[in-house]
């Protein structure tokens, strides 16, 4: 008998509404912006920017932030644990182990493939510190949906900031295996985009990004677009 898990009994099923469809009336095409970078860079902080300044073009964009995933789709065991058993959370929870990190990046990932195919741009924010991760999550897509920005922010300056009091944590050995520190962060080798959070400003850096989506095409050029007409009335 089968189970739930046989390729047989699981089918695609095609949507009644095209991808393309769903672009046409958006106005625009939708795509991943994958930011990596070290804690401290700046990626949640530009996530939100550029958030605003695509929603302030009448683009349809969502942030998905590392620390809000895991509060939900990526809780730890002991987030789990409380609702719904010690078995269930630690068989799905997440950690902070190389293979949860793993997992963290493939689920996500999925969730933003399908924001991409619904002519959203999805915008990440996470560490995802390996690099074969993220290139598994590039290979999960069509090509060109998948767009890596490296905020590329040195360590002592990442440290320096330390919003969240994690690097000095970890300097004291109270928080094992943080990247950067004690666990590898691995750069993109060929990013479609390498950013200098230490030079610009976030507003900045997210205009450079909106600048990049118009010369791809998945933002149309401001005359004569459906998002001309929306950059003009939200001024």
């Amino acid at each position: 008998m089968s189970n739930s898990t046989d390729p047989v009994i699981v089918h695609w099923h095609e949507h009644a509404v095209s991808r393309e469809d769903r672009e046409k009336l958006h106005g625009h095409k939708g795509c991943v912006i994958w930011l990596t970078g070290l804690s401290g860079s700046g990626k949640s902080t530009l996530a939100n920017v550029l958030d605003h300044k695509l929603y302030s073009l009448g683009c349809h964009s969502f942030v998905l932030d590392g620390d809000n995933i895991r509060h939900g789709l990526n809780a730890s065991p002991q987030m789990l644990a409380p609702i719904h058993g010690e078995a269930f959370a630690a068989r799905f929870g997440l950690g902070f182990s190389p293979e949860d990190r793993e997992e963290n990046i493939r689920r996500i990932g999925a969730v933003a493939k399908l924001f991409c195919e619904a002519g959203v741009i999805a915008i990440t924010a996470f560490i995802s510190p390996y690099r074969r991760d993220r290139d598994r999550v590039r290979a999960s897509m069509k090509e060109g949906d998948f767009i890596e920005v490296f905020l590329n922010a040195p360590l002592e300056v990442c440290e320096s900031r330390d919003p969240k009091g994690l690097y000095k944590k970890a300097r004291a050995g109270l928080l094992k295996g943080f990247t950067g520190i004690d666990d590898p962060y691995e750069p993109p080798e060929r990013p479609e985009l390498v950013l200098d959070p230490v030079r610009y400003s976030p507003e900045e850096l997210a205009d450079q990004v909106i600048g990049f989506l118009r010369a791809r095409g998945i933002l149309p050029q401001v005359q004569g677009s459906k998002l001309g007409e929306a950059e003009v009335l939200h001024k």
